[in-house]
């Protein structure tokens, strides 16, 4: 008899054990990667999110790993467990463009990862210095495909630098418009901005939320947003599509887990995002940011991604820019 109980008293304290790790695997945190440093955009719509979804998913800790263009983050995602404990964020530079700039690159961006959902989109706009564009008459996208063409070598384009965003979606513009403009890259999307203020160069491609407060000032002349339709953060002005058929180069950014992450991982990941960038307080919120949340499903951020891969390998080599 003392020895059942002695063994039932036994089993009692192993299952309690065992329920106890069982408990303590599903409180490990989260961690997000972010392949960017803190304060920007895509940290603090990260940190918004990781927020809103600890009531869902437990604690989620976003670990900052900046470096080579997010090419560092995004390979510390690549090489993790594939067990839903380690996620990050996938965005247009390191899923799509940075496959094709860099001369080697740690991971493959087609095949490394699984996709969670696309959390934003911010528009690209083009702008002109607004004396610029009224001493030349360039009020509409026509106008400056008009204008270029019969003084030709004449208008200069600035960017943040070989490769960035504003200069791959200037030398789109430029093949698309069949037009020649100048590339003058700076040290910096916020120099270039200041040069095209100061008008040192004559338009930008620059990301909508930083450029719109010269916009709202007048010290910028907003010509057309970069997505297939208006943004409901600019909507008087027109998308270059409308003159220059399927023109689309925006800044995007989602979650992404390694890949090999159990399907039923992925979906509870997906559904608790999704969740929380449909809530009505992170709308408002990206508004603020001039962000427009999508949260899509894993499969339609995978055939996406998969486009933006294939569209920026065109753009890259046609500008021929690579980094070593």
């Amino acid at each position: 008899m003392k020895t059942r109980r002695f063994l039932l008293t036994l089993l009692a304290g192993a299952a309690t054990l065992a329920a106890g790790h069982a408990t303590a695997q599903q409180q490990r945190p989260i961690r997000l990667v972010v392949p960017y440093a803190a304060g920007g955009p895509i940290d603090v719509t990260a940190r918004m999110l990781a927020e809103r979804v600890k009531d869902t998913l437990g604690p989620v800790i976003v670990d900052n790993k900046p470096g080579a263009g997010g090419n560092i983050g995004a390979d510390i995602v690549a090489k993790a467990p594939p067990d839903g404990l380690t996620i990050g964020i996938a965005a247009t530079a390191t899923n799509a463009v940075n496959p094709w700039l860099y001369s080697k690159i740690p991971f493959n961006a087609a095949t490394d990862f699984a996709p969670i959902t696309q959390m934003v989109r911010v528009p690209n706009v083009l702008v002109m210095n607004a004396e610029t564009a009224k001493r030349l008459n360039i009020n509409s996208v026509a106008d400056l495909v008009r204008y270029a063409k019969a003084n030709p070598a004449k208008l200069n384009y600035g960017s943040g630098g070989n490769g960035s965003a504003g200069h791959l979606a200037g030398e789109l513009f430029k093949k698309e418009a069949g037009i020649f403009a100048v590339h003058i890259p700076y040290n910096g999307g916020n120099p270039a901005q200041l040069a095209l203020i100061s008008g040192q160069v004559d338009f930008n491609f620059d990301n909508l939320a930083t450029a719109a407060p010269n916009i709202r000032s007048g010290k910028l002349k907003a010509i057309a947003v970069t997505t297939l339709q208006r943004s409901s953060a600019l909507p008087e002005v027109p998308p270059v599509a409308d003159t220059l058929k399927g023109f689309s180069i925006d800044t995007w950014w989602g979650l992404v887990a390694p890949a090999g992450t159990p399907h039923d991982m992925v979906v509870k990941l997906n559904q608790a995002f999704v969740a929380a960038l449909n809530a009505p307080e992170t709308k408002t919120r990206f508004a603020s940011l001039l962000a427009e949340p999508v949260g899509n499903s894993p499969e339609q951020f995978s055939a996406f991604m998969k486009t933006e891969l294939v569209k920026y390998e065109k753009v890259v080599k046609a500008t021929g820019a690579k980094v070593d």
